[in-house]
């Protein structure tokens, strides 16, 4: 399929999606914060084998009348009769409130209280710095092979680009309430190394186009380069999605966890390959050009 798309002409387009989406994301940020999860903010963890199909809106309603909030219920297991409940921390009387209503509602003996424990917030703060370290570092690698394989402008607009993936993750997980947890976390750093490929697909071609097309103005060679690889861009975003879909509908709980915030990281990373990345290298090269004029000019 041939595509003939103006992207470089509709720059200020693009970046007025993602600047609505991601300054919306920054107020949902400093307002009402992140819906944190147990890694990050310790609590109780407490598991019970219910032994036949049950709702999970059956547990919540009892943590709910001991006055117990934003907790999370899931049903674990093969055969989903098993409970894993998280909540904040609870004080030894209440917990032993509601594992008394839960073991009255489901007819449960003591062997069917499989366990309970505090988890601390320490690892969630190791987990902050550990995560936050590893995409410093890794932004420096990517800069220094991206600048040293292609040119440094290319490099800075690769970096923007995943820092504009991260933020759209970010803002939608704030905007959404969807809780933060470890699995959020792997999929960051999955979504980093993902995007800046499809990036690099793009700028080889544009790298290639520079010695075909002399001539031509640099929004030129950037609309010729996506349109060549926009199909390949489209079939790859799509494979994965197929099966990230696949993997949220019909995966175990934590399989989901992990596929939800892949796919909009995956989204994301296909559009500011296209859209952010590539417009960032032509704005710098303009850029450039103007700065050598002016140069001239003033030597002159």
């Amino acid at each position: 399929m041939k595509w003939n798309l103006d992207v470089i002409g509709k720059t200020k387009i693009w970046f007025a999606i993602s600047g609505i989406i991601i300054l919306a994301g920054l107020i949902a940020m400093f307002t009402v914060g992140f819906n944190w999860g147990l890694d990050f903010t310790g609590g109780t963890v407490m598991e019970f084998n219910i032994g036949k199909p049950f709702q999970t809106s059956e547990i919540t309603n009892i943590l709910i009348s001991h006055g117990v909030k934003d907790s999370q219920v899931k049903a674990i297991g093969s055969e989903k009769k098993q409970v894993s409940i998280a909540t904040k921390s609870l004080d030894d009387k209440t917990r032993a409130e509601i594992v008394n209503d839960i073991k009255s509602k489901f007819n449960l003996n003591d062997k069917d209280y499989l366990s309970s424990q505090n988890v601390g917030p320490s690892i969630g703060q190791e987990m902050k710095f550990g995560t936050v370290l590893a995409l410093l570092v890794a932004s420096a690698l990517m800069l220094i092979y991206i600048g040293f394989r292609f040119n440094f402008e290319m490099g800075i607009a690769a970096i923007m680009a995943l820092v504009h993936d991260i933020l759209i993750m970010l803002s939608t997980y704030a905007l959404l309430r969807i809780v933060v947890n470890t699995p959020f976390v792997a999929a960051i750093l999955t979504v980093f190394g993902y995007s800046i490929t499809d990036t690099v697909v793009i700028f080889d071609r544009i790298r290639d186009n520079l010695r075909i097309m002399r001539k031509a103005s640099y929004a030129e060679i950037a609309n010729v380069s996506i349109n060549k690889t926009m199909t390949r861009s489209i079939n790859t975003i799509m494979t994965v999605l197929i099966m990230l879909v696949l993997m949220y509908f019909f995966g175990p709980a934590s399989i989901k966890e992990f596929a939800l915030p892949l796919t909009i990281g995956v989204i994301s990373g296909g559009y500011s390959s296209i859209f952010i990345a590539t417009p960032l290298w032509v704005i710098f090269k303009n850029k450039e050009i103007k700065n050598r004029a002016g140069n001239k000019a003033a030597k002159a």
